[in-house]
């Protein structure tokens, strides 16, 4: 949490120094980005790369990372430097995966840490920035539904000082949280996914998808699929109100795919949306970009904007503290 705070900080200083004349006209999708693979050097390596501030991406560190913490658990003998860690909190995801065993007590090779934190890597912060980038489109052009998120958050926020997030919050911001989902129905991050079809699958035509195909699976149809959502096209953040009962089926909403092979990071993502987004909407009003037309979708290995996608930001206050 600490962490998606600092790294919001420091984005929206950025913001704060390009809006300092009055407002900003900024490609968040480029900006977002930066800031969520900031987070995540952070979290996987406690590396700080200033990625935001020097504006490079370093992608290439992972391999060093992990055989200097070996060399480093080696030289301070077996695993008392990672318990050490481990008891004052200070853990990061390398370190888990470092004290990671199997049932046999077999640890993971340098090669599986290296796959495993990939994955993190480049799975975590793209298809994060594109989650939040939509979300601010969305709610630019819906300011009534910001406004009642601003207010959310500064009622919630209030009485902290610093201004930053901690676990217990993330359940008291149901409205945001609502405006998220929804936003995520419309514009997953992830709009398709591949599955293999380990035995014969019956649909309810009664038609069979023959064992061994791959099935390509569109999560942006089914999010919007009419005979499950009403108005499907509409951005309606009380579909997801956890006070009114729920009728459609779980698997209508998977923008985190589902089943065995979920998204390993969605808590993750879940959690630096909500942190952000509210730290934002603390601290700025968005507003629609009228110099540019309504943004075009395109579907990459993530949902992206055609020429990214340009919002205007309002300061609200002096910025971070």
């Amino acid at each position: 949490m600490k962490i998606f705070s600092k790294s919001a900080d420091i984005m929206h200083a950025k913001w704060q120094h390009l809006a300092s004349e009055g407002s900003a006209r900024v490609n968040v999708f480029e900006h977002i980005s930066l800031m969520a693979l900031d987070s995540l050097q952070k979290c996987i390596f406690s590396f700080d790369s200033d990625c935001q501030a020097a504006c490079r991406l370093v992608h290439d560190f992972t391999d060093a990372v992990i055989q200097q913490r070996r060399r480093t658990l080696i030289s301070q003998g077996s695993h008392d430097f990672l318990k050490a860690k481990a008891k004052a909190k200070t853990l990061d995801f390398i370190d888990v995966l470092l004290l990671a065993k199997d049932k046999d007590g077999k640890e993971l090779s340098d090669e599986d840490i290296r796959a495993e934190a990939d994955t993190f890597m480049f799975e975590g912060h793209d298809t994060t920035a594109s989650g939040l980038s939509w979300i601010l489109y969305n709610l630019a052009r819906h300011p009534e539904y910001q406004e009642r998120c601003r207010q959310e958050v500064q009622e919630l926020l209030k009485d902290h000082e610093p201004k930053e997030m901690e676990w217990d919050d993330l359940t008291k911001l149901p409205f945001l949280t609502m405006c998220i989902k929804e936003s995520l129905r419309l514009y997953p991050p992830v709009f398709g996914i591949l599955r293999y079809c380990a035995q014969e699958i019956l649909l309810p035509d009664g038609r069979v998808v023959p064992k061994g195909n791959f099935c390509a699976i569109s999560i942006f149809e089914i999010h919007r699929n009419p005979s499950v959502w009403l108005d499907p096209e509409v951005y309606n953040p009380f579909r997801f109100d956890p006070k009114i009962p729920q009728k459609r089926s779980p698997l209508a909403f998977i923008p985190f795919s589902a089943g065995p092979r979920n998204c390993i990071g969605q808590t993750f993502a879940m959690t630096e949306m909500q942190v952000v987004l509210a730290l934002t909407l603390l601290r700025f009003r968005i507003l629609p970009d009228d110099a540019e037309p309504e943004p075009r979708r395109k579907p990459e290995l993530i949902l992206r904007a055609e020429g990214g996608l340009w919002l205007r930001l309002e300061p609200l206050s002096a910025g971070p503290q």
